[in-house]
């Protein structure tokens, strides 16, 4: 079943992640994102990047949001807004990638954008990670 966000939802998803990048705790590289995941229900849960100064101990922004939905009970999703960079969007990382096909649909939509806004880039997680590794 392929999900339809309208673009309305796309600019208040792309504005909650720019919101979220804010408070990047990124003291290493300087380089804050943001992540909102829309959940079936509505609900805009958002992340940001938390980095560490042992770098493989870093959590992206999409990671920590899907970590805050799942926490909480949260299984179905509906879409995932990334922000960050200023020259080139920011898409999501491997390690996020694999992360959320294991939570979300293959036609999941993803955009992402730059932090410093312009136009955001459409597509799906399973576009992100094709033939992924997930449960069966």
């Amino acid at each position: 079943m392929t999900v339809t966000v309208d673009a309305r939802i796309r600019r208040n998803l792309i504005a909650a992640a720019r919101e979220a990048a804010a408070h990047a705790y990124c003291p290493y590289s300087n380089y804050p994102v943001g992540a909102a995941l829309l959940t079936r229900e509505g609900q805009i849960i958002t992340g940001c990047n938390v980095e560490n100064v042992s770098f493989g101990l870093t959590l992206c922004a999409e990671r920590t949001a899907l970590v805050k939905a799942v926490s909480d009970g949260v299984r179905e999703f509906a879409a995932l807004a990334v922000v960050g960079g200023d020259q080139t969007p920011a898409a999501p990382c491997g390690a996020c990638r694999q992360v959320l096909a294991e939570f979300c649909a293959p036609d999941m939509p993803v955009f992402y954008a730059r932090l410093t806004g312009g136009r955001s880039v459409a597509t799906t997680v399973g576009a992100l990670l094709p033939q992924a590794f997930i449960k069966t």
